[in-house]
């Protein structure tokens, strides 16, 4: 059997020593770095580095950025990290333009607000004034008339306002083409039910149809304009079957 080697107690003490200094040494360092890193995040949330330092806002077409951020109640001098995404999401939604929205976080303290606006489908017009119409039938405060879109049609004399809804809701379907093509709706005074309704088309023709499945009704109009050819003109019904007269004393085109 060998013999074990035993190492005198003299020769481990100094191998002890070190490595009960290096023990402190580690522990010590780990000391320091933390330290310094709570004073650095203490500095940061002190300073204006934490500041928001970019606002980014996309999707809106209507509504202005300073309007947006507003709306979400952003301050400059907030704090990044102490925004939260869902407070802002929840004001900028009540704006009654404003149909989603979306907040992001980003580097370097980037706030990225994506919009998605309500379209406006309709003006509705009273007393010289116009109002615009989402297509959720919202009408918004009144704006010039200078400023108004010429593709979009305006809808005059309206008194039943609940009917407003449901029109606004078949506008928002109908295709750009077809949308940009009619000058002017108005509520037809004869019908009793309040949802018969008069088209006054930019193209010189006069379209009557009711609210109820106007958009799908509305998409036969381009074909049958077209077998008409350009020097007929005169009423088109598009309501319970599909025919058309030409223009005499009871109907004229609006001007």
């Amino acid at each position: 059997m060998d013999e074990q080697k035993v190492v005198p107690i003299e020769d481990r003490i100094p191998k002890l020593k070190t490595q009960r200094k290096q023990k402190t040494n580690r522990r010590m360092v780990i000391y320091l770095s933390l330290f310094f890193l709570l004073i650095m995040i203490f500095v940061y949330f002190q300073s204006s580095f934490s500041d928001i330092k970019k606002i980014s806002v996309t999707g809106n077409e209507n509504i202005s950025d300073e309007a947006i951020i507003k709306a979400g109640k952003i301050k400059p001098h907030t704090s990044f990290l102490n925004l939260s995404d869902k407070d802002i999401e929840k004001n900028i939604g009540k704006l009654q333009e404003v149909s989603s929205v979306a907040v992001h976080k980003s580097f370097y303290n980037h706030l990225q607000i994506q919009v998605k606006e309500y379209h406006r489908v309709a003006y509705l017009e009273e007393k010289n004034r116009y109002y615009p119409v989402l297509e959720s039938g919202k009408v918004l405060a009144h704006m010039d008339k200078k400023f108004m879109p010429v593709n979009a049609p305006i809808i005059a004399g309206w008194k039943d306002k609940s009917e407003l809804k449901p029109m606004a809701k078949e506008l928002a379907k109908l295709p750009q083409g077809i949308a940009h093509r009619i000058s002017e709706i108005q509520l037809d005074n004869k019908d009793r039910n309040g949802n018969k309704i008069v088209l006054y088309m930019t193209d010189g023709y006069v379209v009557r149809s009711s609210i109820s499945h106007f958009s799908r009704k509305m998409e036969e109009y381009p074909s049958i304009v077209q077998q008409l050819g350009p020097h007929r003109k005169g009423v088109i019904n598009m309501d319970i079957s599909t025919y058309f007269r030409e223009y005499g004393d009871e109907e004229a085109p609006k001007e």
